[in-house]
């Protein structure tokens, strides 16, 4: 498996103007050729890329535009043996997502894989749980599938609103320091963190029952257990919170070890150091492709 320097130094050799393109599509290919069915990479440049005061450049994230780029490198790959889709993503929209997941199903059936080389935070979580099936590395992470709504944690806002009338309960006259709280949101907010928490929990739980636990006993109990592992508030430190590969085993997702096959493992490590190195020389932020040459690139 080569090396981040390896990779570096493979690019540096070639000389020429896309040697970053080829480097990628070389290994997007072996991985295809050793996994026997299609491959896309789905990529996204947030740990190199932020925007001037640090936070997350907003092209990172999964938006309705990646779309586009999903139907432009689905466009001419075989579509009736399933589908691995290789991710490293902060999250993004929710229904956005929705509509990745959906697309997913109508073009490869729901016979797709997920591979987590790195991080799939967030809504990469919920992609990852529509998967029949997660591969990740022991330095591999998903995320809490806690919504944001208007850039503020849903389930902190109501966790804050759970409190605030407990407190009240007990003691009347804190409602003068809470109203002044939750003066500070508009409109409606709480009722948008209300449904978008009860929809992320639904849609998937939903997936879950219908691809990763089908035909197992008990699927909707064992989703709602997933689900609440993955929306655990008071467990998880911050949105980024890590679930490494042994808490996502033990709250029931089914996840295969990368380290359990070696070429599998040198393959997508080798995928993953070529994304690495394009990120940190070209202005790409995001970048979706097939291992038959069709890309589509967002810039910084």
């Amino acid at each position: 498996m080569p090396t981040w320097n390896e990779i570096n130094s493979e690019i540096d050799n070639i000389h020429e103007e896309k040697a970053c393109d080829g480097v990628r599509q070389k290994y997007l290919s072996n991985l295809e050729k050793l996994v026997g069915r299609p491959v896309i990479a789905y990529y996204s440049g947030f740990l190199q890329k932020r925007d001037n005061s640090g936070q997350l450049h907003p092209e990172s994230a999964i938006t309705d535009l990646d779309m586009n780029g999903l139907m432009a490198v689905i466009h001419n790959v075989r579509r009736d043996i399933g589908l691995d889709i290789i991710i490293h993503t902060p999250g993004g929209g929710i229904e956005a997502t929705r509509g990745i997941v959906e697309y997913l199903y109508k073009m490869f059936g729901q016979d797709v894989r997920v591979i987590v080389p790195h991080m799939a935070m967030s809504a990469g979580t919920m992609i990852a749980c529509a998967s029949r099936q997660i591969v990740m590395g022991k330095h591999s992470c998903l995320g809490p599938t806690d919504p944001q709504v208007r850039g503020l944690p849903a389930m902190g806002v109501l966790a804050e609103l759970d409190r605030a009338i407990a407190e009240i309960k007990a003691e009347p006259l804190k409602q003068i320091v809470w109203s002044q709280v939750f003066s500070k949101y508009p409109p409606a907010f709480i009722m948008d963190c209300e449904r978008q928490v009860e929809g992320s929990r639904d849609m998937v739980a939903a997936w879950l029952r219908a691809n990763m636990l089908r035909g197992e006993e008990k699927a909707t109990e064992k989703a709602k257990a997933i689900v609440s592992g993955l929306m655990d508030y008071k467990g998880t430190t911050e949105h980024s919170h890590h679930f490494l590969i042994d808490k996502c085993r033990a709250i029931g997702l089914n996840v295969l070890a990368l380290e359990d096959n070696q070429d599998l493992q040198e393959a997508v490590l080798s995928v993953h150091h070529s994304y690495v190195a394009t990120f940190a020389r070209t202005d790409a932020i995001k970048i979706i492709e097939n291992a038959i040459g069709a890309n589509w690139t967002v810039a910084a």
